[in-house]
């Protein structure tokens, strides 16, 4: 199987960071980053921009790259690397009655830092990245697929 190329959002609005729920159903209680896979031929920045939009309904500045992160899981052989940039929201605004029309997102939520600590959430470092100094990217070693 093919390692999967994946781009995701990493958007403080009002001090608060843009979360996503990408379990159906309710079907696990940990939280990610918006974003998803490339498609064939589409850049990073322009999967983020689709991405983040049939996720949250919003339409995104993409800046710079600020993590790379690797994970998988070794009982489906899947792997996927994730390029986070830093976002900015352009217009828009986050609502309960948007449906990603894929319906994989069904929650969407903006968070504090001191709330992220209550919650599960992957990858480990995000809050780190997300409320720390700009700059520099981070690289997450390969962990690990959890639900």
């Amino acid at each position: 199987m093919p390692i999967r190329l994946a781009a995701r959002a990493v958007l403080l609005h009002e001090n608060r960071l843009l979360l996503v729920n990408a379990f159906p159903g309710d079907t696990s209680d940990l939280w990610c980053a918006p974003g998803g896979g490339v498609d064939l031929g589409q850049s990073l920045p322009d999967t983020l921009r689709r991405e983040v939009h049939e996720e949250c309904g919003l339409t995104i500045t993409v800046e710079s790259p600020c993590l790379v992160n690797e994970f998988h899981n070794p009982d489906t052989a899947f792997h996927q690397v994730e390029v986070f940039f830093r976002c900015i929201i352009t217009s828009g605004t986050l609502c309960d009655t948007w449906q990603d029309p894929e319906a994989i997102v069904t929650r969407r939520r903006f968070v504090t830092r001191d709330e992220m600590a209550g919650l599960r959430f992957k990858p480990d470092s995000l809050p780190d990245v997300a409320f720390g100094t700009a700059g520099e990217i981070g690289y997450d070693p390969l962990e690990r697929l959890v639900k």
